[in-house]
């Protein structure tokens, strides 16, 4: 956690996990609608489908949004220092969202209905709270009578990691779309990993950085808001 206390642009990382995430990206098209099509469902088994359903452009635009995001999130919010480590930890992390749920979507020829535009909205959603949240406590943190401050209000007024939070609803977004069952695990997978080791290892940090930490987790849900 000695991470969150060291500053530093890390622009050569940055650009390099956008280079890997754009080109899992490509791999991803490649995927859905190019030729990497055929072998993966021969490798599986599953029927080739003659019209591409409009559920596979959705997983597209979803993963360019993620993308930008990631993109304005790292070039222009995070402060801390990248250590070249996570150049390839956080695209194989990504990797489960862009080339992942392009191969669940592959099988799954049905027309989008209704809980296809609600899983829509709730990748927006998602999007927002994770997006807005750091924006807002970035703008925060730029006054300079916040220095050495606990940002609790704003988004992170009703969850303290309402941030993690949104990115669970985007990833939930994702399984919707694709359609697959085995796609529910990496939804699990990753609001395991921001409840049994993310969230536990940040509140440390926190709590002995910020003396006020005690008292906004004590009135504070911890990732869902109003539930936990």
């Amino acid at each position: 956690m000695d991470l969150y206390s060291q500053k530093a642009k890390s622009i050569p990382q940055k650009i390099i996990i956008t280079l890997i995430e754009l080109a899992l990206i490509y791999l991803s098209y490649n995927i859905m609608f190019g030729g990497a099509e055929a072998l993966i469902t021969s490798l599986f088994n599953w029927e080739l489908v003659i019209e591409i359903p409009n559920r596979r452009w959705v997983i597209l635009i979803f993963s360019i949004i993620i993308l930008l995001r990631m993109a304005f999130m790292m070039f222009y919010l995070l402060k801390r220092k990248l250590p070249w480590s996570e150049c390839f930890t956080v695209p194989a992390a990504f990797a489960l969202y862009y080339v992942g749920f392009a191969i669940l979507v592959l099988p799954n020829e049905a027309p989008l209905g209704l809980w296809d535009w609600l899983a829509m909205a709730l990748f927006l959603l998602g999007c927002h709270l994770n997006t807005a949240s750091e924006f807002q406590r970035h703008k925060f943190k730029l006054k300079p009578e916040n220095k050495g401050k606990l940002y609790t209000k704003g988004l992170f007024a009703h969850s303290m990691h309402i941030n993690y939070f949104g990115d669970i609803l985007w990833i939930i977004a994702y399984t919707i779309i694709a359609g697959h069952i085995i796609g529910i695990i990496i939804p699990i997978m990753i609001a395991a990993f921001f409840a049994f080791f993310n969230i536990p290892m940040l509140d440390n940090y926190l709590r002995n950085r910020y003396p006020e930490f005690t008292k906004y987790e004590a009135k504070t849900k911890k990732l869902i808001p109003f539930i936990w």
